[in-house]
């Protein structure tokens, strides 16, 4: 019993031994993003092409995995490659190496220039990168870097991955790797050497083969032999024997006044300093064997002149200043200035202290006194100079942003019919300039629809360019809100002396451009309406009757309470009322006939009587024979009225019309009054159709203004013949109809004795109040469409001059990011500022081509083969990161580039001539020799590759690739190593 109670009474503690650790873990984490990514077994592959490191697509994928509480992202590199009908037959070759270790004896891509590091240092396709999530964090230790690498070897044999696996250690900066490529019995561990300072007996060639040899530590004799790439790099950093092909602006030239038309109405491009820093020549000579070239610390056979291939790539300069670039940044600035154009130039221009009541009389009389002034004088410079001279004297003249010379110089290229012409020519010129010449059709053109600008020849536009560069020249904020000032008076004087606008095209306004625009337009229609009133008051005058024009104002035209609006005109001001009532009617000998028997008849008897009007009205207002329609009861000829043209509106008022319309309500009521409110123009065409046509019916207007709602068919009458009949439409019987409703409120009156649908006087009057309150950052955000527009137009100029296909692509991408983000009103300053760094890339690119051009002498090339392999070259320097050099040092732009060299040579070899007077004894004695300074200078990077096939690490092992890659600077010296060795008896 004693024993059977005994297990009972003891504890075993049981270990569990398969309990993984972090270690483990961690192991198991690498297979599975391996497994993940469908890297296990053999790698397919083709041979690589020649150059495909540069040209094809890399991509990479990547994902997080942690050693306890360490994070490090694993991240694949790969190159993409269409796959191959022969991978299926490659892996079935049982002694086929894996495909890294094919790679590192591959020498059609060495030294590619644009590539992931390890790719330039192993000539890898594909490989997996481990590295420490964090950017602060590194591996430091030895005993981690071991671990690590531990981890990867483990990782590697358990899965059987071909794809090279590499730890990064150390600080990140330096970019030291370590890793390791399995294959079936083979296995190439990837080494790395980096030292701040290279011992001298490893800055040479013979230095660097006794490293390999003694590294691979192959016993065969003879020693199979070693493939070498060199690659020395030279850089040409000065350029001051060539000038800078971009010619500065003359500021004195521009201050003085002796600026043109031309020079305002364009804006600059190019770099003010040279935007190509550094040109880089890479000699190279891609395939020698050992023992060919030699190379130790007395003697070189590497002559770069020599050497077979010679690669060109250039550095550009940081973000360089470029004129263009400067004009729309400066100016984007305006949109952010919060002061009004008063607060910038302190008082008004016709303010004088204790005098400004008097003082703005005695201006503004001087601007609407036409005697002293000769009529053909329209710049607001020479109006105004009286009314100003003797503010400005307490002003002062010093004060004055802008000169009166370069005011007058803007303001004769604004306004080209302001120049002294005689009167019987200047209305031709004004007619002219007004926009009756058809715009060009062309896609340039027709940006300003894209970009909601304005048309490039119009008076925006050209105003926007002016604004531009007085903001950058003459007086910045203050300058443009001179100009401005002067603007405004200008447009003022016109609208009171009936001059119309020259740049502006004729008609409505036009909804594609800016409001800015816009309102000009409206403007310009206003002058229009008011010009052609006054000339048709002053042809009439004769026929007037003093006492019956005020008597018969108002009398049986008076649609105030038939219209809201117009109800809100009437009482408006003396001279809105006076402008539509006394100047808009002719008074007629048969206003009391019209009076007593048309108005009276056709309110009470018209409608019930089939809506006819009296036929015994005297027809006003005929245009012409509406074909060979007759009126349907009376059978006379039905005519087209005269009828007053609709009023323009800009987008601002139809959006505030929109509002109004809106806030009506869904309401009976409002329904009603918003119908009314839009039936102005069908009111007032209804009474010029009753004036024009007497003993109409509202069928007979249906019929000439909306045919569709008089619906014809045909009919067989009482005697068997086919007649037409004719009814309204559907709509239109509509009980509560508004055009029934408004053609029993209609009066036979003419459109000359209507009430105006469009008030010109009071529309002006807003037009130009709206742009006296404009402040400077306002007139920015106005005019920034047209400045961009200015901007795309001109580099798409320079750009056909230089042909660079990248800058076509960069251009097309700015009009359609312009055209998305410019269309609405206030477009983010944070899209705005990417559209302007767009078109300063492109600024710089055009800076870049030219001052190549100029470098490699391609304007002056005379042979036009040579003179396009030039272009061809410099181009390519552009878009390309390396381009080779047709012929190396003996073609074309290769005796170019060693010209460029030997000059540099020689300009640094002379002392400078402070140091060179302080010198003793002769002149002759102080001169260098010019035949002993080199072609060259020292190599600033050497860069070598070796590559052999030995066995490793026994004689009779499997040979396998070796590779060992050199990189020499200044102030860095690497070895990366890449050294196979046979497993199968290891």
């Amino acid at each position: 019993m004693a024993a059977d109670s005994e297990p009972e009474s003891e504890v075993f503690e049981i270990t569990d031994f398969t309990t993984a650790s972090e270690w483990e873990r961690f192991i198991s984490k690498i297979e599975e993003v391996l497994n993940d990514w469908k890297l296990i077994g053999i790698s397919p592959g083709k041979p690589l092409e020649k150059g495909v490191y540069t040209t094809g697509a890399w991509e990479e994928k990547s994902d997080e995995i942690s050693f306890a509480d360490f994070k490090f992202s694993i991240t694949h590199h790969y190159l993409v490659q269409e796959p191959s009908d022969k991978d299926g037959k490659e892996e079935l070759v049982e002694d086929a190496l894996p495909l890294p270790m094919q790679d590192l004896l591959c020498m059609n891509n060495d030294f590619p220039p644009r590539a992931h590091c390890l790719v330039r240092w192993y000539g890898l396709r594909e490989f997996v990168v481990i590295a420490p999530a964090a950017n602060n964090d590194a591996v430091l230790s030895e005993s981690k870097c071991n671990l690590l690498l531990s981890s990867v070897s483990i990782a590697l044999g358990n899965t059987g991955c071909q794809v090279p696996l590499f730890v990064q250690i150390h600080h990140k900066w330096r970019r030291m790797y370590v890793g390791e490529c399995q294959g079936p019995g083979v296995r190439t561990d990837f080494e790395m050497v980096h030292l701040r300072k290279v011992p001298n007996q490893y800055t040479h060639l013979s230095g660097l083969l006794d490293i390999f040899k003694s590294k691979i530590g192959c016993s065969l004799t003879p020693l199979p032999p070693i493939s070498m790439a060199i690659r020395l790099t030279y850089v040409l950093q000065d350029w001051q024997q060539y000038f800078w092909p971009q010619q500065p602006p003359d500021i004195d030239a521009l201050v003085g006044g002796e600026v043109g038309g031309l020079e305002f109405g364009k804006l600059p491009l190019g770099a003010c300093e040279d935007p190509i820093s550094e040109l880089h020549l890479a000699t190279t000579w891609p395939h020698l064997t050992e023992g060919i070239i030699v190379e130790n610390d007395v003697y070189s056979d590497l002559d770069p002149i020599q050497a077979p291939q010679w690669s060109v790539r250039v550095r550009k300069a940081d973000n360089p200043q470029c004129l263009l670039g400067d004009f729309l940044t400066e100016f984007f600035k305006l949109c952010r200035r919060k002061e009004s154009t008063d607060e910038i130039l302190g008082r008004s221009a016709f303010e004088e202290e204790g005098k400004e009541v008097a003082d703005i009389t005695h201006a503004l009389s001087k601007l609407t006194e036409p005697a002293p002034v000769p009529i053909h004088k329209l710049s607001v410079t020479n109006m105004v100079h009286s009314a100003k001279k003797k503010i400005r004297k307490h002003r002062g003249v010093d004060e004055s942003p802008l000169n009166n010379e370069v005011l007058n110089t803007i303001l004769l290229f604004l306004f080209p019919d302001a120049a002294d012409k005689l009167a019987d020519g200047f209305e031709s010129r004004t007619n002219a300039s007004a926009g009756n010449n058809p715009p060009p059709e062309n896609e340039d053109y027709n940006l300003f629809s894209q970009f909601k600008s304005a048309p490039s020849d119009s008076l925006t536009y050209k105003l926007a360019l002016c604004l531009c560069m007085i903001n950058f020249y003459h007086g910045g904020v203050k300058g443009v809100a001179h100009l401005w000032q002067e603007f405004v008076l200008e447009m003022r004087y016109r609208w009171e002396n009936n001059y119309l606008i020259p740049g502006l095209a004729n008609g409505p306004p036009d909804l594609r451009c800016c409001l800015l625009h816009q309102k000009l337009q409206m403007l310009n229609c206003c002058i229009e309406r008011k010009k052609a009133r006054d000339e048709g008051k002053r042809g009439s005058m004769s026929d007037r009757s003093p006492s019956g024009t005020s008597g018969d104002a108002g009398k049986g035209v008076d649609h105030s309470g038939d219209n809201p609006d117009k109800e809100k005109e009437v009482g408006k001001s003396w001279e809105s009322w006076s402008d539509s009532e006394e100047e808009f009617f002719e008074c007629l000998s048969d206003t009391e006939d019209l009076k007593g028997n048309g108005q009276e008849n056709g309110k009470k008897g018209g409608a019930k009587e089939g809506n006819k009007e009296p036929v015994n009205l005297k027809p006003e207002g005929r245009l012409h024979p509406h074909g060979k329609l007759t009126l349907l009861h009376p059978g006379e000829p039905l005519y087209v009225p005269i009828t007053q043209e609709p009023a323009p509106m800009t987008e601002d008022l139809l959006e505030e019309q929109s509002e109004v319309l809106a806030k009506l309500g869904t309401s009976a009521e409002g329904a009603h009054l918003r119908a009314r409110m839009q039936s102005a123009c069908l009111l007032s065409d209804m009474e010029s159709f009753k004036a024009a046509n007497p003993g109409c019916c509202l069928e007979d207007f249906v019929r000439w203004y909306s045919p569709r709602d008089y619906i014809e068919e045909e009919v067989v009458d009482e005697k068997g013949n086919i007649v037409i009949k004719g009814e309204l439409s559907a709509r239109m019987k509509i009980p509560s109809n508004m055009w029934v409703e408004a053609w029993e409120t209609a009066k036979p009156v003419p459109a000359r004795r209507q009430k105006r649908l469009f008030d010109d006087t009071r529309e002006a009057e807003k037009v130009l109040h709206y742009l006296a309150v404009q402040k400077p950052a306002d007139l920015a955000r106005h005019l920034l469409p047209c400045i961009i527009h200015a901007a795309v137009l001109k580099v798409k100029e320079e750009e056909a001059l230089e042909d660079i296909s990248s800058v076509k692509k960069i251009i097309k991408q700015i009009i359609s990011h312009s055209s998305k983000v410019l269309r609405f009103p206030n477009p983010e300053e944070k899209k705005l500022e990417e559209i302007i760094a767009q078109i300063m890339s492109v600024e710089a690119i055009i800076a870049r081509a030219r001052s190549l051009k100029a470098k490699f002498g391609v304007e002056k090339c005379e042979n036009e083969e040579e003179k396009e392999d030039l272009q061809r070259f410099v181009n390519c320097l552009l878009e390309q990161p390396e381009v080779s050099v047709v012929g190396a040092g003996r073609g074309p732009a290769g005796s170019i580039i060693h010209k460029l060299f030997v000059n540099a040579q020689r300009v640094s070899a002379v002392p400078p001539l402070d140091e060179d007077l302080r010198r003793s004894g002769p002149a002759e004695e102080r001169r260098p020799n010019a035949g002993s300074v080199a072609d060259f200078p020292p190599p600033t990077g050497r860069e070598v590759i070796l590559r052999t096939t030995v066995p490793r690490p026994a004689p009779y092992s499997k040979p396998l690739p070796q590779r060992m890659y050199s990189v020499l600077t200044k102030e860095d010296f690497r070895l990366a190593g890449a050294f196979s060795a046979d497993t199968t008896f290891f």
